[in-house]
């Protein structure tokens, strides 16, 4: 059917784009890319249904609309506490972005339910390769930044008729320093969204077998990421990448010292070592920067955490308003459209202790789901079924993409991005995919 087709092609195409926040223009607003193809999604997915006169739904997506309904409840509660015209903007927009996440979240766990474990894979991979995509992209920019051009003049803002360009950190001994943000926002934004094929990827590799073509593929791709992770220079990137690993270090620590986890990482640390050995004193001075903590940028991290207090003496239970950090950061430091450089703090700011403790029961059903999905491998390897050998690994890179991901977000906020829900999807069909495929 046409529109079927169409349905999946836009999913998968909202899967590859989502961390693309570059591709955006300025209309009625700033509409990203995957805005367009995640609402061409969710209109082919309805009327499909529609058409089909099939209006079930499977209980994780009525679970998730459930919590949509109960986001919006939250929201619309801390409307009453905006106080200009400013704030009802900024919240108008915070609640169109929620819309469309949530809508997607929805659609995409009934749709990928709903076409089994084949299309799953699919789209684990095609977010993956958006991801890739984006770290090509990175690699591209730092070669002709250092060349003295810009790739972003060149390929992105004839596109979007918007201004973008790599990441200056600053300079040494008059040479400047790059930090690849490819074709997301910020370099800790492509660090933190790369967690995901990181740790999720990496036990799936190290229980492919032998002569499975996917495991050459991965010993090539896990590395490269591994390399452009650390070519960001983010600490909230790295952050997340030791917690990620300490997850996994919990079930696969007899695979730590295996040679097919060594010889990948080994290649990484020696191409990085001849790289930092060549220009010493130029990664010395480098790295000595990203690792002080007395810093105007660290300062600005941890400052943010102080605004919690204040505000919840004002709103305790909703917040500011959703969206609307930015209005109270400008009313206090007269700086503009600058939001929190952590995600916890917006999320108890702009919603309150309510919304705080509504996001931490949606993390929690989200490890909840992934405890299922461990379970259900362990009782597929019980039973000597040959899926064990994907689903458990599976589930434990997702749970450890999920903390890693987490820890991040206390100096960055990426999970209020698109690329966050379409993770959610992943992690939220896991267990009805592989246990309708088991019976």
């Amino acid at each position: 059917m046409i529109l079927d087709r169409a349905a999946a092609f836009f999913f998968l195409a909202t899967l590859f784009s989502v961390t693309f926040e570059k591709v955006h223009w300025e209309v009625a607003g700033s509409v990203s890319l995957a805005d367009v193809l995640a609402l061409l999604f969710v209109l082919t997915f309805i009327a499909t249904r529609w058409l089909d006169h099939d209006r079930r739904l499977t209980r994780t997506a009525l679970v998730s609309l459930a919590f949509a309904l109960a986001f919006a409840l939250v929201y619309l509660l801390g409307f009453f506490n905006l106080d200009t015209r400013q704030a009802l903007e900024q919240f108008v927009k915070g609640l169109v972005k929620f819309g469309i996440h949530f809508t997607f979240l929805a659609a995409g766990i009934a749709y990928v339910v709903r076409r089994g474990v084949d299309f799953y894979w699919r789209t684990l991979g095609w977010l993956t390769a958006g991801l890739v995509v984006n770290a090509l992209y990175g690699v591209a920019q730092l070669v002709v930044a250092n060349r003295g051009g810009d790739l972003d003049r060149s390929v992105l803002s004839p596109i979007t008729a918007g201004a973008s360009s790599i990441n200056i950190y600053g300079a040494v001994e008059g040479q400047d320093v790059y930090r690849p943000n490819a074709l997301t926002g910020d370099p800790n934004h492509l660090a933190i969204m790369l967690l995901i094929p990181l740790l999720a990827l990496t036990p799936i590799y190290l229980r492919l077998e032998r002569g499975n073509p996917w495991r050459l593929r991965l010993a090539l791709l896990l590395p490269f990421l591994l390399v452009m992770e650390l070519a960001t220079l983010s600490r909230s990137g790295w952050l997340g990448l030791i917690v990620g690993v300490l997850v996994l270090a919990v079930p696969y620590r007899r695979l730590l010292f295996s040679r097919t986890l060594l010889i990948p990482l080994g290649a990484v640390v020696l191409l990085v070592g001849v790289v930092v050995a060549r220009r010493a004193d130029f990664f010395d001075v480098v790295l000595r920067s990203r690792f002080e903590t007395s810093g105007a940028s660290s300062s600005a991290h941890f400052d943010v955490y102080g605004f919690v207090p204040d505000v919840l003496q004002l709103h305790p239970l909703f917040g500011l308003g959703l969206n609307n950090f930015s209005v109270y950061y400008e009313f206090v430091t007269g700086r503009t459209n600058w939001g929190p450089h952590s995600f916890y703090v917006a999320l108890i700011v702009e919603t309150g202790l309510i919304g705080a403790a509504l996001f931490g029961a949606f993390l929690l059903w989200m490890f909840r789901r992934l405890g299922a999905a461990r379970r259900l491998g362990r009782r597929l390897a019980a039973a000597g079924d040959p899926l064990a050998a994907r689903v458990r690994p599976l589930a434990w890179g997702l749970t450890a993409a999920l903390a890693g991901t987490m820890a991040a977000n206390a100096f960055y906020l990426t999970m209020q991005f698109y690329y966050f829900y379409a993770f959610a999807v992943l992690a939220l069909t896991a267990p009805v995919v592989f246990a309708r495929a088991r019976a």
